[in-house]
């Protein structure tokens, strides 16, 4: 005769049993995914992508255009080159991005390659770009230089300098270009176009060693050239 708790005991065993043959076939179904890999994707078509604007992946944006910084020509004619710094000194634009020690630092890179003649060429750029402070509010106006130069020329007093000079006090090739010229600004001024036009004119120091690039040396001051 079976007691209450033979049935109870039943019924457990009952239990064990079928939640261990689920076990078994969790168990079983688990190798068995191992062993052959993920599922193979459904034959039945996706579902279509949602329609709109594409969207780049990371990293795709476009940049913003970064100001190109100015570039002194290279030259190994004398008066090409004097043109060519002329041009640099006196072409700028207020509206790029760039800020006077770029324009600065142009000028810098074709100077003197020893280096002794740097701080003083820094000192004499400087007097002829706008300091920081003009430059900002010119900005405002969206101010820009140019020059169109009338003559290019050695100065008639170069070559007495060159006879007081003692020796090795002008490097190889050094000569003096005198340069005349139309300064000109243009910007925008109450909602209209601007312009105004100055004369000016000043001495270039160069040096061109032969065989190799010409470099600058110093600059006179505006509107007081070596004649």
């Amino acid at each position: 005769m079976k007691t209450p708790a033979d049935s109870r005991a039943r019924r457990r065993l009952i239990t064990l049993i079928a939640t261990g043959t689920a076990l078994v076939v969790l168990v079983a179904f688990g190798v068995y995914g191992l062993l052959t890999g993920p599922a193979k994707p459904s034959s039945e078509p996706s579902p279509p992508a949602p329609s709109g604007p594409a969207v780049p992946a990371p990293g795709a944006w476009p940049t913003p255009m970064q100001p190109t910084a100015p570039v002194v020509r290279g030259s190994r004619d004398p008066q090409t080159f004097a043109g060519n710094v002329a041009l640099a000194l006196f072409t700028w634009d207020t509206t790029t991005g760039l800020m006077p020690l770029d324009y600065t630092s142009a000028l810098l890179d074709v100077g003197d390659p020893t280096g002794q003649e740097q701080a003083g060429l820094a000192a004499d750029i400087a007097t002829y770009l706008p300091t920081r402070e003009t430059w900002i509010d010119l900005r405002k106006y969206a101010t820009t230089q140019t020059l169109t130069i009338d003559s290019i020329r050695v100065a008639d007093s170069w070559a007495e300098a060159v006879d007081q000079a003692y020796p090795g006090q002008l490097p190889p090739g050094a000569v003096a270009y005198t340069i005349h010229g139309t300064r000109q600004r243009d910007g925008i001024w109450n909602g209209a176009p601007t312009s105004a036009e100055r004369e000016v004119s000043f001495t270039v120091f160069i040096a061109c060693p032969p065989g190799k690039d010409c470099y600058l040396l110093r600059l006179s001051g505006l509107d007081n050239p070596l004649e």
